[in-house]
């Protein structure tokens, strides 16, 4: 079986003891390729000193939404600056409404800015959208976001919205939380979405699957997902793997 995992955060500390060994254990179970995922000036430069060191794993860079309020023009130029034969997208972006001191216009005006960032580098985006869903939906309407095609990372509304988002020509990422008990919502979207838009991911070190839940995540859990998912949808996993694998390579370009 391969595995692609099209969201992941191994320049997390917490992989800083053993990363060596996990990602020659992840080979070993399967593990073809990753996109590491930036938040933030920081971790986009590890991320990219991972892509250099690992032929296997990929790049992302962006601002988390959480990110943004410290952002300005002068330090996001550097973002811009960025350039790397292996970043394939531009992310982790969106909107996340969730905290109460959130400065929604900061996340607003630094979300389009990096929309119109992937346009300009012809690049697909990575989407983070936490109780944000209306701005985040319009806003990717607005900036004509769908051209270069993109991911609703770890999808958490109900069917209707994944719908929208995928009229709108957007993939649907959907990770270890489909394995919960009571994640009846999104098991309905994981079994109902057309096959072509579905993505499969980690967001290692989070959200493992439920055999490891509130243990630290890594891209070999990815074969959990997708036995739960194939059963969902009544298919063979290498039927499904085959689809989401041939989904990932192709939005993101990887060789």
């Amino acid at each position: 079986m391969e595995y692609i995992d099209t969201h992941t955060h191994y320049d997390d500390k917490v992989y800083d003891s053993d990363r060596d060994a996990l990602f020659a254990q992840m080979r070993e179970a399967g593990v073809s390729r990753v996109i590491n995922v930036g938040s933030d000036i920081s971790s986009n430069a590890q991320t990219l000193a991972l892509a250099d060191k690992y032929p296997f794993v990929y790049a992302a860079v962006g601002v988390h939404p959480t990110g943004t309020r410290e952002l300005t023009h002068e330090s996001f130029e550097d973002i811009k600056n960025l350039r790397h034969e292996k970043i394939v997208a531009i992310g982790e972006i969106g909107l996340d409404y969730h905290y109460e001191d959130t400065d929604r216009d900061a996340q607003i005006h630094w979300f389009r800015v990096q929309l119109r960032l992937a346009k300009d580098r012809k690049l697909p985006v990575i989407i983070h959208a936490r109780e944000a869903g209306e701005d985040c939906y319009s806003i990717l309407r607005e900036e004509l976001a769908y051209e270069n095609g993109g991911v609703i990372h770890c999808f958490s509304e109900d069917l209707e919205h994944a719908k929208r988002y995928i009229d709108l020509g957007f993939h649907i990422g959907i990770g270890g939380v489909v394995t919960f008990k009571k994640a009846d919502v999104l098991a309905e979207v994981a079994k109902n979405i057309p096959l072509s838009r579905l993505l499969t991911e980690t967001d290692c070190p989070y959200l493992a699957p439920a055999p490891y839940r509130g243990k630290r995540n890594n891209s070999a859990h990815l074969s959990y997902i997708a036995e739960k998912i194939a059963e969902l949808r009544g298919i063979d996993v290498s039927e499904f793997l085959d689809a989401v694998n041939n989904n990932a390579k192709t939005l993101f370009s990887l060789k």
